[in-house]
């Protein structure tokens, strides 16, 4: 019985706002809270509160028997606690159904795993506390920033106790097979890899309203016998996206929500499929064969690689220089100093700095809030930079509390007799 798996990306990252050089010693705030709250007010009108009222009417609807996972970063959580608590109650309506997974990944949504490991689990056990906090869940299965995954990762991951990693499901390393069965990474590792189905998953999230490809329009039939046609060949169908693939991505007049509507029940008008959560596919099926990355792999763009983020020089310098303050940020014991740090540390400040051409490179234009990619280098360096001379100006003053006081020595028996 083929399950279908949604999985749904929710971040926000908080936005730099227009730091110049001028600012760096006068003004410590970086973050531009008009556009984000604007952002935000947005997208939860467009996408997060009708698309979460649309998943609680379906999961009712159709009694529970559809169900769905969501990873949300601890960025965005913050933006809801602060903008936008309607959004947040809205997830935790989800929540009480108990047909919605949340899993885990790294708090600040970040490239963490690639230059600290240490920090690489500060936030992610931050982000597990988070998720219990607001959802009542631990999460069972992780998911790296940007499906962010190789080798090594699954071996860490299996090593801090999760049964589960969501990833690409890469046409290169399947080599002809198919990412519709659970996978396991070298080694013999127990942890499974469940890989999304990049063909069927970005049908929705990329071209549901591209009238130039030869299948639009998308409709509910079309898409719902291209999952009955994996009925024999495969035992998971992962239909991983953004969720603001709903309403802010795919527009409400292309038809997306109506589409939203009736697949579910369409899919189970099937007797021989349903529907699950990551660790319910985990635990219904086993792992049918290796899936070898050594090198880095994600979802983004169409290397699938790590170049949306770590392309040019100027991404590999921000990038360096913010990991290179770890210890003294963390040996200052300053969680206010510590906060602004690690969202600086969020992957969309470097994806920002990518100047890749052509359909990717109009997708990260599309995401950015500056004119150019040498904007946003120039506004996160020169953020860098007065974070950098706060911390030596602590770490200075820590130095001078710290120094051990000169020994006084003992008067001497001719001071005594004078002072008598």
């Amino acid at each position: 019985m083929p399950s279908v798996c949604f999985y749904f990306q929710v971040h926000q990252p908080f936005r730099l706002r227009n730091y110049s050089f001028f600012d760096i010693g006068r003004s410590h705030y970086y973050e531009d809270d008009t556009k984000n709250r604007e952002i935000m007010d947005k997208v939860s009108e467009k996408c997060y509160l009708p698309t979460n009222r649309k998943m609680l009417d379906l999961i009712r609807r159709h009694n529970g028997n559809f169900r769905i996972s969501y990873s949300i970063s601890g960025t965005a959580l913050e933006q809801f606690a602060l903008y936008r608590p309607d959004v947040l109650q809205s997830f935790i309506d989800l929540a009480n159904t108990g047909c919605v997974e949340f899993l885990s990944e790294t708090y600040s949504h970040s490239l963490s795993f690639i230059y600290s490991k240490p920090e690489f689990v500060r936030q992610v056990q931050k982000h597990s506390e988070v998720i219990k906090k607001y959802f009542g869940q631990e999460p069972k299965v992780f998911r790296n920033t940007e499906l962010i995954y190789n080798n090594e990762l699954a071996s860490f991951i299996e090593g801090m106790g999760y049964k589960g990693i969501i990833c690409e499901g890469v046409d290169r390393l399947l080599n002809g097979r198919t990412p519709n069965f659970i996978y396991r990474p070298v080694n013999n590792i127990n942890v499974k890899l469940l890989l999304k189905n990049h063909r069927l998953s970005d049908d929705i999230a990329f071209r549901f309203s591209d009238k130039n490809w030869k299948e639009w329009p998308l409709t509910v039939d079309k898409f719902k016998n291209w999952v009955f046609d994996i009925a024999g060949n495969g035992e998971t169908i992962n239909l991983f996206m953004d969720y603001e693939t709903f309403g802010e991505h795919q527009w409400e007049s292309t038809g997306i929500f109506n589409f939203l509507d009736h697949l579910p029940g369409e899919i189970l008008s099937h007797p021989d499929f349903n529907f699950k959560t990551p660790s319910e596919v985990i635990d219904a099926y086993p792992a049918r064969d290796v899936y070898d990355a050594h090198n880095f792999t994600s979802w983004a763009d169409t290397e699938r690689d790590l170049s949306a983020w770590l392309s040019n020089s100027m991404q590999h310098e921000s990038a360096k220089r913010i990991f290179s303050i770890e210890s003294d940020i963390k040996s200052c014991n300053d969680p206010e100093l510590l906060n602004v740090w690690e969202r600086l540390q969020t992957s969309d400040h470097f994806y920002y700095m990518c100047t890749k051409f052509w359909s990717d490179g109009d997708v990260h234009k599309y995401f950015s809030p500056y004119d150019s990619p040498y904007e946003a280098y120039m506004y996160f360096m020169n953020s860098f930079s007065d974070l950098e001379c706060i911390l030596k100006n602590k770490l200075k003053k820590t130095k001078v509390k710290q120094k051990p006081k000169a020994p006084q020595e003992e008067p001497s028996v001719l001071a005594a007799v004078l002072e008598s």
